[in-house]
């Protein structure tokens, strides 16, 4: 068993590549790769080498290795092939043998970084861990760890893990893999957890649509939502409970029935600056608003632009 990396030539991941550099390949970040198809285990912190680079770790390629860069503490912008986003610790991002991946990390944030061959993760018990690790590993993601003591579980057995792979022969002993398959592992039960959680969920989803009741919630939305209807009225008007009409609307599109009012009352307030030529505040007044401030902050909070930046851009646009 090789736990360490050995250093020669550096490739590049899909050399042709016209009009774009080519991704860089590592064994780990600004490490050459030894040889296609290497033996490595590897664990780091996040800040030895993250903070070297200013926190930023560049978007490259690991071929023929899977890594799982935890937080335990602090955030990290996050980019997976196409896919960008932001992570809070405690979390773990996974990352598949081939995906182009790169990090932002917030200064100090506190975690580990495990690489290694899958080969690793299907020694011994295989027929019982090998579909868990395939799960885990099926495509780039990140688990988020909000389970009570979770978090301090796979922290511990990380931090045991980088513990035993500092000690001197620790490539001579099955102790560094063992622990690496226990963490991995750990980390493919939560989200095999997490995931039939969400399975239930959906379930629970489905028992509660009513196609023809929710068609109707919509026509009373379309009628009045200039009234400003509260909640309670529009239950009210279907023959139903708050929280019973919430399920009905959140079962057909995923959100709160109120989601849905706000939405169209949104979709009213562009419609009207766009093709009515009238100041924002009496367009306020129209659209059921008493306090063009109020209006202002609501519309944008739902778009992330004032009425009149909104309704700048959109002219610009259609110049």
């Amino acid at each position: 068993m090789a736990a360490r990396p050995a250093s020669v030539a550096s490739r590049r991941a899909d050399p042709s590549a016209r009009g774009r550099l080519p991704v860089p390949t590592f064994a780990l970040y600004g490490e050459p790769v030894d040889a296609p198809g290497q033996d490595l285990l590897h664990i780091e912190e996040v800040q030895s080498r993250s903070r070297l680079h200013h926190w930023e770790i560049a978007g490259h390629v690991h071929q023929g290795l899977v890594q799982v860069v935890w937080l335990l503490r602090g955030a990290a912008t996050v980019a997976l092939d196409e896919t960008r986003l932001r992570v809070d610790g405690p979390a773990a991002v996974v990352v598949p043998p081939g995906v182009v991946h790169g990090f932002r990390f917030a200064p100090e944030t506190d975690g580990l970084v495990l690489t290694l061959s899958p080969r690793f993760l299907l020694e011994g018990e295989t027929q019982a861990s090998g579909p868990a690790f395939q799960a885990l590993f099926s495509r780039p993601g990140v688990v988020t760890v909000d389970e009570a003591g979770a978090a301090t579980r796979l922290d511990a057995l990380l931090r045991a893990l980088a513990a035993e792979f500092a000690q001197p022969g620790a490539a001579d002993t099955p102790v560094v893999a063992w622990l690496a398959r226990a963490a991995v592992w750990r980390l493919a039960e939560l989200q095999a957890r997490r995931q039939s959680a969400r399975a239930a969920e959906d379930a629970a989803g489905r028992a509660w649509r009513d196609p023809a009741l929710y068609a109707r919630f919509v026509l009373l939305v379309e009628s009045h939502f200039l009234e400003h209807w509260t909640l309670e009225r529009y239950a009210s008007r279907l023959g139903l409970s708050t929280s019973r009409l919430n399920r009905l609307v959140r079962a057909e599109t995923g959100q709160p029935a109120m989601a849905v009012v706000h939405a169209r009352l949104t979709r009213e307030a562009c419609r009207r600056l766009a093709y009515i030529a009238a100041p924002a505040a009496s367009l306020a007044a129209d659209l059921g608003f008493e306090d063009p401030s109020y209006f202002c902050r609501f519309f944008k909070r739902r778009t992330g632009l004032t009425p009149q930046r909104w309704r700048q851009q959109h002219r610009e646009a259609a110049r």
